[in-house]
């Protein structure tokens, strides 16, 4: 059964590599045998994880782009299908947060919508449309918690840590049902495509909010760098074959409890 697990042999294109759920979502790819290529506007960073994880004896590369640019987009596919041809695997993981409470501004919301609904919307299209032309694939989103449940205000009480934004729970949410759109469209070319929804990531938070936040949990803890990458080397892989258009919450149990 272990061998279903393998990404060996699977190009595989993880956007957002850098980042906060990135650069741990690489290691686990880059592990799991994947020729890997990472790609964001951030290529100095991108680079750096490129020669770590290549030291490390995996195969990975890197590749600017704005996913806010469909002329962007189109370069990266074209650069990439020059090299390896269509894609197996797709993790849609770039995320831009311009916005940073309730009251921003218009142009900040539009700014996020550029790039995590159209720009998320226009890598299924040009990506998929590839996947399925080859008959097979994989797209794995990257989505939220936050895209299913609504804010918990009590948890950011007495923290200084700012107020939520309402563009993060608008794409999160529709990155869902988009998750299932693709899946429908392109499910007779057997070509997958299923979102992942992780909650809390611990990223040094004060500790009244680390404290409240994981109580809130059933496993009394946030996720780390180790827990989220299991998961979508799983839905890239063959032991995932007949599972399509579903949103799998990574959350130590927050959303059940």
């Amino acid at each position: 059964m272990l061998p279903s697990f393998s990404l060996k042999d699977h190009t595989v294109l993880l956007t957002g590599a850098a980042g906060l759920f990135g650069r741990g979502l690489a290691s686990a790819l880059a592990e799991a045998g994947a020729t890997l290529i990472i790609a964001s506007r951030s290529a100095d960073k991108l680079q750096a994880v490129a020669e770590e994880e290549t030291a490390r004896g995996h195969r990975v590369l890197a590749e600017a782009f704005d996913q806010g640019d469909e002329a962007s987009i189109l370069a990266l596919k074209s650069r990439i299908e020059e090299k390896f041809g269509p894609l197996h695997g797709l993790v849609n993981n770039s995320v831009l947060r311009p916005m940073k409470g309730a009251n921003g501004s218009v142009e900040q919301w539009e700014d996020s919508m550029r790039v995590n609904a159209t720009g998320v919307m226009l890598m299924h299209r040009h990506f998929g449309s590839s996947m399925a032309a080859a008959g097979r694939g994989s797209i794995v989103n990257i989505g939220s918690i936050q895209g299913s449940i609504g804010p918990s205000y009590e948890l950011y009480a007495g923290t200084n840590m700012g107020d939520m934004p309402p563009d993060y729970f608008f794409h999160k949410g529709g990155m869902v049902n988009l998750t299932r759109f693709y899946a429908a469209l392109y499910g007779p070319n057997n070509v997958r495509v299923n979102c992942l929804a992780p909650g809390g990531f611990f990223n040094n938070q004060p500790e009244l909010f680390v404290q409240r936040y994981s109580e809130h949990t059933m496993l009394n803890r946030m996720a780390d760098n180790d827990d989220l990458g299991g998961s979508v080397v799983f839905l890239l892989s063959a032991a995932s074959r007949y599972i399509t258009g579903v949103n799998l919450p990574v959350d130590g149990g927050y959303t059940a409890k």
